[in-house]
């Protein structure tokens, strides 16, 4: 159980404190007063003052964090900033959220997203640089008889470009544009006697454990891939081009999580993948047993996620509030407070709803249900 909870504790107070901190940063940069940085929730174990006044403390219960800013009650609100400044002083007035320029509080509200982001690219390019990337060109061994991939035309030796326009730099990157589609047909750019082609596989989805022997459903098309005259390409690579990896990562993994949310919502995709606390700890610790790269790469795509879902337009997140100021922006006032509330209500009925639905799976993947 331990083994667990150590790696979980920890991918979440790293993930969770860059969060907190990309608000924080921009909030001191623009002059907001911040008293609090708290990560966990309830009550404090234990914290310290700054010499700004600014409370860090860490709470009993890991599971997020927050930023809370000087003199606000609900700091993203605009609605009642009048009755707000009637309660301080010029001074403290200049300290308020809710006195700064639109583009800055939205500079605010989008700094914890995007530290979450910047946190995976240097994840991404700190593996890269000093543990290397594959770049083994993926050859096709076999083709399984009767698979969908023979019945789609694929052979043995065919070499594989692309995958759903996605290019294939490694034998690696095969197994994961596979897993990611949500298409019915996934597309595949072939080369074969230096000609290319263009197939179209419609994979089985079949029952299967991942490497960490939890409960999966999986895409085949049933084939078996080798390295070129079994030579396995794994490079170091430098800064510049690390980093162009990790952006290109990072881009990959935000855009197959959109598709997979879409696919959910049509109902096309698997929703039994669809995972809480419980199931990213019980993953954490399995992956911290490989060691620290495969541990530091999970916190990298947590930290994707996290950055991701809190740019959905849905109060209570980072992404409602932004949306709030689209609607400011565009009206040329805030929106009313009973309209704020009435958007906060379903916001919190929608993120209830999602953390019960998610709670479930992670429940019936421990064999509960």
């Amino acid at each position: 159980m331990f083994s667990f909870i150590i790696p979980f504790i920890i991918l979440i107070l790293v993930v969770v404190f860059i969060h907190e901190y990309g608000h924080y940063y921009f909030a001191k940069r623009y002059g907001v007063g911040v008293t609090d940085f708290s990560i966990g929730f309830g009550s404090e174990i234990f914290g310290w003052n700054d010499k700004s006044g600014t409370r860090w403390k860490i709470c009993w219960i890991p599971l997020g964090g927050y930023v809370k800013f000087f003199g606000d009650r609900n700091v993203f609100s605009q609605s009642d900033q009048e009755e707000l400044l009637k309660k301080y002083n010029k001074d403290d007035q200049e300290k308020l959220f809710v006195t700064k320029p639109l583009y800055q509080r939205s500079l605010i509200v989008f700094g914890g997203p995007l530290a979450n982001f910047i946190l995976a690219v240097i994840i991404f390019s700190f593996i890269y640089m000093f543990s290397g990337k594959d770049f083994t060109p993926a050859i096709i061994n076999e083709v399984q008889k009767d698979s969908p991939a023979e019945i789609a035309g694929m052979k043995s030796n065919d070499i594989i470009l692309e995958i759903d326009n996605n290019k294939v730099e490694s034998i690696l990157d095969v197994s994961k544009f596979i897993t990611t589609s949500t298409s019915e047909f996934i597309q595949f750019k072939l080369s074969r006697y230096d000609q290319e082609l263009i197939l179209k596989v419609k994979p089985n989805i079949v029952e299967d454990e991942d490497n960490l022997g939890n409960k999966i459903k999986r895409r085949m098309i049933g084939i078996k891939l080798s390295a070129y005259n079994n030579k396995i390409n794994h490079i170091k690579l430098g800064p510049g081009q690390a980093l162009i990896q990790s952006i290109n990562e990072v881009y990959f993994v935000t855009l197959s999580s959109l598709k997979y949310l879409g696919s959910m919502m049509t109902g096309s995709g698997d929703s039994s993948q669809l995972g809480g606390p419980i199931r990213i700890a019980k993953i954490s610790g399995q992956v911290a047993e490989f060691g620290l790269i495969p541990f530091i790469s999970m916190m990298a795509y947590i930290s994707i996620s996290l950055g991701l879902i809190n740019l959905f337009p849905i109060p209570l997140l980072d992404g409602g509030h932004l949306m709030f100021y689209a609607f400011e922006k565009l009206l040329g006032r805030p929106l009313s407070k009973n309209i704020q509330e009435g958007f906060f209500r379903i916001g919190m009925f929608l993120l209830i709803s999602l953390m019960f639905f998610a709670t479930f799976n992670d429940l019936k993947d421990l064999g509960l249900f």
